[in-house]
């Protein structure tokens, strides 16, 4: 079963956060890049999967192809376990700390090292297996044709959709499952990535914002936190070395236009 969200584990994984705000995200590197870009498609699998609608099995499959997608890149699996290596360094490191919970670092590490078990034992790539199953791989090769999975293209998948909710949903949940091991370490290595990094409340002058990156400290990502009443988007940009962010607000037509006004947000970099 898909393990998208995954219970998080207490006093070291980051608590639900508040619904009133909105986060964005930005990755420093590729590989953080993509890992968010599965995190998404898996979430929108757990919003789908649930539903009794055709139409919304249908999306479902056509995100599972997504995910397959992108977990099609060559280093995806070995940069995982890259992660949850360094990770698990880094949490070992915290051993002794009296202000650090020794059961909760002992359920983070033991947590850390099942996904990692769970993951190599994951034959080939991410969704190879699936990818052997003739009647997927046929809609897969029509689903982004615009009406190409119509009743006279695709009779077989037609006749799938007018199943019962539960025999779909139960097709999907056995192809999704063969992504288990990946949706996992993938939930691990994000989730604590973000508890590196505590919150700062920053003030954006004339809607623009920098911060030097070049401390000594290589961070991976960077979270902005906004109050929806502000009613602005954050473009943000950065490397190793610099971090920018600017300010913008929709127009009646819902082009980004500059925010030049001065306002507080909150900044997270992770490591």
């Amino acid at each position: 079963m898909l393990r998208t969200p995954c219970d998080p584990l207490p006093d070291v994984l980051p608590a639900r956060e508040p619904a009133a705000l909105i986060f964005y995200e930005y990755p420093f590197n590729e590989s953080i890049r993509t890992m968010l870009r599965l995190e998404h498609l898996f979430r929108r699998l757990t919003l789908l999967l649930p539903r009794d609608d055709a139409v919304d099995h249908h999306f479902a499959l056509a995100t599972l192809f997504e995910v397959m997608d992108v977990a099609s890149r060559a280093d995806l699996k070995s940069d995982l376990l890259l992660e949850l290596d360094r990770q698990r360094l880094q949490l070992a490191g915290y051993r002794g700390n009296p202000s650090i919970s020794e059961a909760a670092l002992d359920l983070a590490i033991r947590r850390l090292d099942q996904s990692r078990e769970r993951l190599v034992s994951l034959p080939g790539k991410a969704g190879a297996s699936l990818s052997n199953n003739e009647w997927l791989m046929g809609i897969r090769s029509r689903i982004n044709i615009p009406g190409g999975t119509c009743e006279f293209d695709l009779p077989g998948y037609y006749a799938w959709q007018q199943e019962s909710a539960q025999h779909r949903r139960g097709d999907l949940l056995r192809w999704v499952g063969t992504l288990d091991p990946l949706a996992e370490a993938l939930e691990v290595c994000l989730a604590l990535l973000r508890e590196t990094g505590s919150a700062q409340s920053v003030r954006v002058r004339g809607g623009v914002y920098q911060q030097s990156l070049g401390n000594g400290r290589s961070f991976q990502l960077v979270r902005l936190r906004i109050d929806p009443a502000l009613r602005i988007v954050p473009e943000i940009s950065g490397n190793r070395l610099l971090l920018a962010v600017r300010l913008m607000r929709a127009d009646a037509d819902g082009r980004l236009r500059p925010a030049p006004e001065d306002v507080s947000i909150d900044l997270t970099l992770c490591a």
